[in-house]
């Protein structure tokens, strides 16, 4: 019986201090209009990078906002940081990523992260 507790309390002592975790990224064609740009000669400069990111908590499987919103959230935020207001700006590749740790079924965290390189048009 002794045993038994010893055991039952490893298995639970490592379940509580493990990091469970999974990853995935996804690149996609996130630009559905049909405006062309040719990128064959050198009129653009990288300016640099911009990234969104959303989260959202679940407990006992319930929690907040779904999964495509929680990208439309982190998409939103990634354009407003890329400041493409002034000059001729674009978003290009971009890149989703998403992570899911926790201790499913009981918590766990979402958390999805829009990244692209933003060029602008010198000509």
């Amino acid at each position: 019986m002794k045993q038994l507790v010893i055991i039952v309390g490893i298995i639970i002592s490592g379940l509580a201090i493990s990091s469970c975790g999974v990853s995935n990224a996804f690149v996609l064609n996130h630009n559905l209009n049909s405006t062309q740009v040719q990128l064959s000669q050198n009129n653009y400069q990288v300016i640099g990078k911009t990234v969104g990111e959303a989260e959202v908590s679940y407990v006992l499987i319930f929690g907040g906002a779904s999964k495509t919103r929680l990208y439309e959230n982190a998409y939103a935020e990634m354009v407003k940081n890329a400041n493409l207001n002034s000059g001729a700006k674009a978003l290009t590749n971009i890149v989703t990523e998403e992570h899911l740790g926790g201790v499913p079924p009981f918590f766990y965290k979402r958390t999805i992260t829009v990244s692209a390189n933003v060029i602008e048009f010198t000509r």
